[in-house]
């Protein structure tokens, strides 16, 4: 078999038992294999091909591009690599467990690969926020000090739980406090009592949105739980999470270079 030959692929009831999670997915899973057959996999339809690349190429475009937006010059050089780095983190982690997902490994690597899927996705929820809460609250010194502390600390607990989780409600559950979090912090900057640029707020209550409505549809098992086997190489449930994941970060983004963009021009009350 040439490198740009696929294998067999496998039904569901003939796939690797740690692979059995979508019971409506029915055909096209991999059989297990090594390194090099898992990278092979990038150039032949699978069931998990969709996965890898509705965040594979974002990646590539959030790596090359992202950048060129930053106003590095004119902002704190911390906020503007935070915020590359939670855009990046889960598409990145993403693209890992589902390429290597099925190496001859079996459970415990694919265990180990599902957990940093879920770092990444607790890194954009940490990461991502840090320059919110920063902005938010810039005009109060200590209060942004306790609440990035105490955001931290609830972010490390919610990795603890998105980590340990056996299910995909457990895991969604898991980023309720850190969203909680941001919503106080949205609600300050509705009432006046927070700082940021006036049009970034209905970017991020957006990006969260679509956050949320990804996770639901992911757990909802939908659409393929109404037609088992249509859905099995293209737009099931876990692609369109992906791709509503994907839109989520661009809107984080897009409100972040709002806030910088204010940021420059504000000065806070006595400065």
């Amino acid at each position: 078999m040439d490198f740009f030959t696929g294998p067999k692929l496998l039904d569901f009831k003939n796939s690797p038992p740690h692979l059995q999670f979508n019971k409506y997915v029915l055909t096209g899973y991999r059989p297990i294999s090594t390194y090099r057959d898992c990278l092979r996999s990038l150039l032949y339809l699978h069931n998990e091909f969709g996965n890898i690349y509705t965040h594979g190429i974002p990646f590539i475009c959030f790596l090359l591009f992202l950048p060129l937006s930053i106003p590095w010059a004119e902002v704190e050089w911390w906020i503007g690599v935070v915020h590359y780095l939670a855009c990046l983190s889960p598409t990145v982690c993403s693209v890992f467990y589902h390429l290597f997902m099925n190496h001859e490994g079996g459970a415990p690597i694919y265990d180990t690969l599902l957990c940093f899927d879920m770092f990444g996705v607790c890194l954009v929820n940490t990461l991502g926020a840090l320059p919110i809460i920063h902005i938010t609250l810039l005009c109060y010194p200590s209060s942004r000090r306790v609440a990035m502390l105490a955001y931290l600390l609830l972010s490390g607990y919610g990795v603890h739980c998105a980590v340990s989780a056996q299910s995909n409600v457990h895991r969604l559950q898991s980023f309720a406090w850190q969203a909680i979090f941001r919503l106080v912090l949205f609600v300050l900057r509705l009432t006046g009592a927070g700082r940021g640029s006036p049009t970034s707020l209905r970017l991020y209550l957006t990006m969260d949105t679509l956050a949320l409505l990804g996770g639901l549809i992911n757990i909802s098992r939908l659409p393929e739980r109404f037609s088992p086997g249509r859905f099995d190489y293209w737009f099931n449930s876990h692609q369109i999470m992906h791709i509503m994941v994907v839109l989520s970060i661009v809107y984080l983004h897009w409100g972040m270079l709002e806030d910088l963009t204010w940021l420059k021009g504000y000065h806070c009350p006595g400065e």
